[in-house]
C-alpha cells in the first residue's frame, strides 16, 4: 500500500468511529494521522520502527496499525466497525460536505440507510424538521448527492493513465505478434472517462489464457484491472487502423470528415487521402476542427516540452510538502527556468496562509536562493484570497510588492451566479491582481463549482488585463478547457499551473497541457511557455 492509501484508512477509520460514537479523542488522533501520514515522502514500508514510530502524532497504536495495513492491506478495527454498519451508510461518508453527525442523524432518527433513500427523503422534504437540518441544509445535500450519484462508474482521467498504459504494455509483452492500442475517451484525453478501452487483434480467448498473468480480473463477462473497468474492442489486423481512427473520434467529426474504410498502414494516411493534415486523437470531438485544420490552423498546438516555468506553487511555508530550495531545485532538474512560488494568504489560516512579517521572510529566503541560481530564478507571489466581497486579503499597497499575485476563491463556496461574478470582477479590476486562479472552485467528481457567467468574466479579464488559470491539478482542471476557445479570441492568455504541493505534483503540469490541447492553445498564448528573459520582462510591465 502506498503512504496516501494507509493514511486514507485513518480518515476512514475517524469517520466510521464517529458514526458509532466512540471517544472523540481517539477519532481526532486518527485524523490527525491522516493529516500527517499523507504528506510523508518516504514508503512506510522502507523505514525502520524507530523511523516511523518518530513521526510526530505516530504513537504505538497507529505504529501497529500501520503494521497492519503494510502486511494484511486491511485493519481489524475498521473491520469491526464496518461490519455493524449498513454499506449504504458507509457510501454515505463519500459524499462531500456530509459529515459523520449528520449521517448519525439521519441513520437512527429516520432509519435511512443508503443513498437512494436520502435522496428520495430530501426530494419529500423530510429532513427539514430534523434537528442541524433545516431547508437550506437539506437543498445543499441534495445536490450533493446528485452530483454523487451523476459521478459513479466515472473516473479522473489522470488516475487512471498509468493502469492503462500498463495494461497496455502488459499486452504487448505477452502477445508481441498483434496490434494493441488505448482508443476512445482515454485516447483522446477526456478529463473524465469511464474506463479503460483498448483496441486488439487478439481474440477473448487468448487474452482468457493470459488474465491471471497480466492481473485481468473478469467480473459478470466484464473485465476489470485494479476496479477500473477495462472494455476490449477486437478486430483484425487489416481493420486496425481504421477501427483505431473510429473509436478515437466523435461521431460529428467522423460524420462531418467523410472517410471511406480502406486498409490503411497508419492513422496518417487516412488524413492524407483526404488532403489533411494528421489531426490528433484530442481534437477530434467536433465538425469545426476540419475547417481549422485545412486552413493550417492547428500546426502550433501546444505540447508539455513548450512550457518554460513553474507558475503556483506551494511551500512548507505554507501547506505544501516540500521546502523551497526543495521545490526550486525540482523544477529546475525538470528543464523549468523559473518559479513563481504562490504560498497562501493570510485568509487561508487553515492552510498554514502567510502574514505580512512572514511575506517579508519568505521574501529574504528567496533572494538567498536566488544568488545561488545561474539561469534559474524565484518571483515573489502569493495566491491571495478573495474575500466575501471582492476584496484581497493584503492591502494594496502591501499586495504591490509582490512580483505578481494570483487571485483565489478558497472560501464562501456557496453562492450563487450574481454573488460569484461580483466577487470575481471585483478581484479582477484590483490593479494588484494579475492571474485569476481556478475561477470556478470545482473539484471534479467532488464537488460542482460555483456558478460563474464565463463570458463575463473573460471579457473582464479581456479588460483588465488579467491572464487565467488553467489549474491543472487533475481534480480541478479549472478553466474548463471548453472556455478556452472564447478566453483566446478575447486575447486572453492562459497559464498552464499545477498548484503543486509537493515536487511530485509539478507534473500535473502534463494534465493541463492534455485539455489545453484540445482547446487549441498555441504556445504563444500560453504565460509560462514564455522563457526566464520573456517572462521577466512580462513582469516588469505589470
Amino acid at each position: 500500500m502506498t503512504n496516501k492509501e494507509i493514511a486514507r484508512y485513518f480518515n476512514k477509520l475517524g469517520k466510521i468511529m464517529d458514526l458509532h460514537d466512540e471517544n472523540p479523542f481517539k477519532t481526532r488522533s486518527y485524523y490527525n494521522a491522516y493529516n500527517t501520514l499523507r504528506k510523508v515522502e518516504k514508503p512506510f514500508a522502507e523505514m525502520e520502527s524507530d523511523e516511523l514510530i518518530n513521526i510526530k502524532g505516530v504513537g504505538k497504536a497507529i505504529y501497529a496499525k500501520i503494521n497492519e495495513l503494510i502486511e494484511t492491506g486491511e485493519l481489524e478495527t475498521y473491520n469491526k466497525y464496518a461490519d455493524v454498519t449498513p454499506q449504504g451508510v458507509i457510501e454515505m461518508l463519500k459524499v462531500r460536505g456530509f459529515g459523520p453527525k449528520k449521517i448519525k442523524t439521519i441513520w437512527r432518527d429516520l432509519g435511512i440507510e443508503t443513498i437512494g433513500e436520502l435522496l428520495y427523503a430530501c426530494n419529500e422534504n423530510r429532513l427539514i424538521e430534523l434537528k442541524g437540518f433545516g431547508a437550506k441544509t437539506q437543498e445543499s445535500l441534495k445536490q450533493q448527492l446528485q452530483y454523487f450519484i451523476d459521478s459513479q462508474g466515472k473516473y479522473l482521467y489522470a488516475y487512471i493513465e498509468d493502469e492503462a498504459m500498463a495494461l497496455l504494455q502488459s499486452l504487448k509483452s505477452h502477445f508481441p505478434d498483434g496490434q494493441h492500442e488505448l482508443c476512445g475517451a482515454l485516447r483522446q484525453k477526456d478529463p473524465i472517462i469511464e474506463g479503460i478501452e483498448i483496441l486488439t487483434t487478439v481474440s477473448e480467448d487468448e487474452l482468457k489464457s493470459k488474465a491471471e498473468e497480466m492481473s485481468l480480473k473478469s467480473l459478470e463477462n466484464k473485465w476489470f484491472i485494479d476496479d477500473y473497468p477495462v472494455h476490449f474492442i477486437h478486430t483484425n489486423e487489416d481493420d486496425f487502423v481504421w477501427q483505431l481512427f473510429l473509436y478515437s473520434s466523435s461521431e460529428e467529426f467522423i460524420d462531418a470528415l467523410g472517410a471511406e474504410y480502406d486498409q490503411y498502414e497508419n492513422e496518417e494516411a487516412i488524413f492524407e487521402d483526404l488532403g489533411l493534415p494528421y489531426i490528433i486523437p484530442e481534437l477530434r470531438h467536433n465538425a469545426d476542427i476540419i475547417d481549422l485544420a485545412d486552413q493550417g490552423a492547428l500546426d502550433e498546438v501546444i505540447d508539455v516540452k513548450d512550457i518554460k516555468g513553474l507558475v503556483h506553487s506551494h511551500t512548507t511555508w505554507s501547506d505544501g510538502v516540500h521546502t523551497l530550495k526543495e521545490m526550486a531545485d525540482h523544477a529546475q532538474k525538470l528543464g523549468m527556468e523559473y518559479l513563481v512560488n504562490s504560498d497562501h494568504s493570510k485568509a487561508a489560516f487553515y492552510a498554514n496562509g502567510l502574514d505580512e512579517d512572514r511575506v517579508w521572510a519568505q521574501f529574504e529566503e528567496i533572494d538567498q536562493l536566488n544568488e545561488g541560481y545561474d539561469g534559474f530564478r524565484i518571483f515573489k507571489s502569493i495566491e491571495a484570497d478573495i474575500l466575501n466581497d471582492g476584496s484581497m486579503d493584503y492591502g494594496t499597497d502591501f499586495l504591490s510588492h509582490f512580483d505578481l499575485v494570483i487571485a483565489s476563491i478558497h472560501s464562501n463556496l456557496k453562492m450563487d451566479e450574481e454573488k460569484a461574478n461580483q466577487r470575481l470582477i471585483t478581484a479582477i479590476e484590483n490593479p494588484n491582481t494579475h492571474i485569476l486562479g481556478h475561477p470556478t472552485g470545482r473539484l471534479l467528481l467532488s464537488r460542482e463549482g460555483y456558478p460563474i457567467d464565463h463570458m463575463k468574466i473573460i471579457d473582464a479579464c479581456a479588460a483588465n488585463g488579467m491572464v487565467i488559470e488553467l489549474n491543472s491539478n487533475p481534480l480541478r482542471l479549472d478553466l474548463d478547457w471548453t472556455w478556452i476557445g472564447y478566453a483566446l479570441e478575447k486575447g486572453v492568455m492562459i497559464s498552464i499551473n499545477p498548484d503543486s504541493h509537493s515536487k511530485e505534483q509539478i507534473e500535473y503540469i502534463k494534465y493541463g497541457v492534455y485539455v489545453a490541447r484540445k482547446a487549441r492553445l498555441t504556445p504563444d498564448m500560453c504565460l509560462n511557455t514564455k522563457d526566464l528573459e520573456e517572462f521577466s520582462q512580462w513582469v516588469k510591465g505589470l
